[in-house]
């Protein structure tokens, strides 16, 4: 037992500070810098979306707005909306928007294989209803390829969590920072192994169709662009403003989603756990051993309650874990406005780790397409939230 409460005690910390020591140092000792300069190719937006009628007009307007010396064509395909989605669009009459209505819903993968089909731009820029980019974000996007080894750019994702909930405040505020600061390692040393999908450009000549029905359309295009011997990398000067959901059980829901997408991912693209893949060694630390540390976690809960049996300080350890996810499951429960506040990290981290278990549950025996199992709620109005402009990159 006390092997297993060791090798538990060990994974758990490779996973969460271990395995993000060694990017760190990887990145600042052995820095792969790529090279930026002004670039200038024609871009092509694509952009999908399912029962979008109250936020497309605004997100037209705004990707409308976005250089237009650079943006040559702006592709909207709509994936079976039966909103008024088609309607709205059609009503639109802009010189470089090209509209593409789906009269059946296939999930957003098929309904961006259309738009990359009707996209002519050098550069795809895939792009999210929700998210607002930045002034002065898409150029500075769009330099990153004046290196020809970058085949894929995302830029950083900066999130509204005004109104939301603690726990889900601390999954869109600590949490994505300590993601993104991953990230960025990973792409200062070779590659991150996914991108916020919701704002991110690849060469046209590097993309690759998306497999039916995939969820993480932002892993599965990196790593078929770093399969072609290309680099994907992260660009913290071109910001884009996003909100996720406010209320815990959304963000639950959301996290379910995608890390049922990671199993997904791994099934319909074998080669991403094989040797074909030049950054297996980040994907199985950054991806597969998240979806492991749950059951880590069980174990060393088991192994300290078995050993504290018959020794105090064992029942001391067993008892602080035990109090850490009570603690943890009742702030969830309960909101109490002190105790809520202070235990919203843990709880985080339990709504994260319980959304793998339930998402290996839903990969296993969900009938019917999987990128049905959890959709955005009706949308709302977008908010008139300043945009973030730029972050210090130094």
């Amino acid at each position: 037992m006390k092997t297993l409460f060791w090798v538990s005690f060990a994974l758990i910390a490779y996973t969460y500070v271990g395995y993000p020591a060694i990017m760190a140092l990887f990145a600042r000792f052995a820095p792969r810098p790529w090279r930026k300069a002004p670039f200038r190719a024609p871009v092509s937006i694509v952009m999908a979306v399912h029962n979008g009628a109250q936020r497309i007009h605004a997100q037209v307007e705004h990707l409308c707005s976005l250089e237009p010396e650079l943006v040559q064509q702006i592709v909207i395909v709509s994936d079976g909306s039966n909103d008024g989605t088609a309607e709205v669009l059609s009503s639109l009459q802009r010189p470089r928007l090209q509209a593409i209505v789906l009269p059946e819903q296939g999930g957003k993968a098929a309904a961006l294989n259309h738009g990359i089909a009707a996209a002519i731009g050098e550069i795809l820029l895939f792009l999210d209803i929700r998210p607002r980019v930045a002034p002065g974000a898409l150029p500075d996007l769009l330099s990153n390829f004046a290196d020809p080894s970058v085949g894929c750019v995302a830029g950083e994702l900066v999130l509204n969590s005004e109104g939301h909930d603690a726990a889900a405040s601390a999954v869109s505020g600590v949490y994505w920072r300590y993601e993104q600061w991953i990230r960025n390692c990973e792409a200062a040393w070779d590659s991150p192994v996914g991108v916020y999908g919701g704002f991110y450009a690849a060469r046209r000549s590097l993309v690759q169709p998306f497999p039916e029905g995939i969820i993480l359309d932002d892993m599965f295009q990196p790593l078929s662009i770093i399969r072609q011997g290309y680099r994907s990398v992260l660009d913290r000067a071109a910001i884009v403003n996003d909100t996720w959901p406010g209320k815990v059980s959304g963000e639950f829901q959301r996290k379910v989603r995608t890390l049922a997408g990671n199993y997904q991912l791994f099934s319909l693209a074998p080669w991403t756990l094989g040797p074909q893949n030049r950054v297996l060694f980040q994907l199985f630390s950054h991806k597969v051993m998240r979806l492991a540390v749950p059951y880590f976690f069980v174990l060393l809960l088991i192994s300290a309650t078995w050993l504290g049996v018959g020794s105090p300080a064992w029942r001391a350890v067993a008892l602080a874990q035990w109090a850490g996810w009570i603690a943890s499951a009742l702030a969830l429960r309960w909101k109490l406005p002190l105790i809520h506040r202070i235990a919203s990290p843990a709880s985080a981290m339990l709504v994260l780790n319980f959304a793998a278990v339930v998402g290996l549950y839903k990969f296993l025996f969900t009938s019917g397409p999987l990128w049905k199992i959890w959709s955005p709620s009706a949308p709302q109005p977008i908010p008139q939230i300043p945009l973030e402009t730029r972050r210090d990159t130094a």
